[in-house]
């Protein structure tokens, strides 16, 4: 079962200690589902040298980052990332207001 740390002061931390914590993080969740580096990398397609630099605290890309998310079936802690725009109440207000609230009748032809 993995453990998660919501309580870290991640504003205390420099930009290197961060990825440090997450090369960890991921380090960890591939041990925890008992898989090799060599077994994560045919299954992330990252090369297992990548995979070993990152568990020792270097820097991956985004799309590293995506692959081995997906190969540790990790995918949902992006979920944390995906903020999408709020909607003010006076504007949503506005918009429903414009909405058709009834279908128009019929309208009758005069000859």
């Amino acid at each position: 079962m993995m453990q998660f740390s919501y309580n870290k002061n991640w504003y205390g931390l420099t930009d290197n200690a961060i990825i440090e914590v997450l090369c960890k993080s991921l380090k960890q969740m591939r041990l925890n589902k008992n898989i090799s580096q060599e077994e994560l990398s045919e299954k992330s397609g990252v090369n297992r040298v990548t995979i070993s630099r990152m568990e020792t605290g270097k820097a991956i890309n985004l799309l590293t980052l995506v692959q081995l998310l997906r190969a540790l079936q990790q995918l949902d802690l992006l979920g944390y990332l995906n903020i999408q725009p709020e909607i003010s109440p006076m504007l949503l207000m506005e918009q429903q207001q414009k909405l058709r609230k009834k279908a128009s009748s019929p309208r009758t032809k005069k000859s």
